[in-house]
């Protein structure tokens, strides 16, 4: 997370750390002002309400997702080549060192409510990576591109899941094998 300098700054990187490692609604105000090293009312005046931060939180890590599958894309050689890479970062991500699961799914555990504007975020990311993953099988040319896309997403969930709840190797290998038996139907 690379948010702008100074205490907002410090309050969204905490955010970040703390949410993604100890879940949202465990982490409280108090905290993050301690551990980010600001007074309450500096965090007040950028933030107004935990609610809002966590709004920010999500958001920019939905920015992040955006910008990394940009920047693999820009890289790449083709669809395919970028969903590969995706795969990849995927892969890479769970076999990190702290890696937690996905941020989104977990967000969407802590929030029930589908009407709550974190869900929202949340479902509009769901929707952006369905629809990239749709128009990278497309461009890649297999031949059922939404189901592929849903098989992929389906993968990846249950990768991450694994990954952080079992054993990260054996579900990044699991995740391999799904996704190239899928890439072996582009053509």
């Amino acid at each position: 997370m690379q948010p702008g300098p100074g205490a907002k700054n410090r309050v969204l990187v905490t955010a970040d750390r703390l949410f993604y490692d100890e879940g949202i609604r465990t982490v409280g105000v108090d905290r993050l002002i301690a551990e980010s090293s600001v007074t309450k009312a500096t965090f007040y005046k950028h933030f107004g309400a935990k609610d809002n931060l966590v709004l920010e939180y999500i958001g920019r890590r939905r920015d992040e997702a955006k910008a990394l599958a940009d920047s693999i894309s820009a890289a790449a050689d083709g669809s395919l080549e970028t969903l590969r890479g995706i795969r990849d970062s995927i892969v890479d991500d769970i076999q990190s060192d702290g890696f937690r699961g996905c941020p989104f799914i977990n967000a969407a555990a802590e929030f029930a409510d589908a009407a709550h504007p974190v869900r929202r975020i949340v479902v509009q990311h769901r929707d952006w990576y369905t629809e990239t993953m749709v128009e990278l099988f497309r461009g890649a040319k297999h031949p059922m591109s939404g189901d592929a896309a849903d098989e992929f997403l389906l993968a990846r969930d249950g990768a991450m899941v694994g990954g952080y709840e079992g054993d990260a190797i054996a579900a990044t290998a699991a995740l391999i094998r799904v996704t190239d038996r899928l890439f072996a139907d582009c053509k």
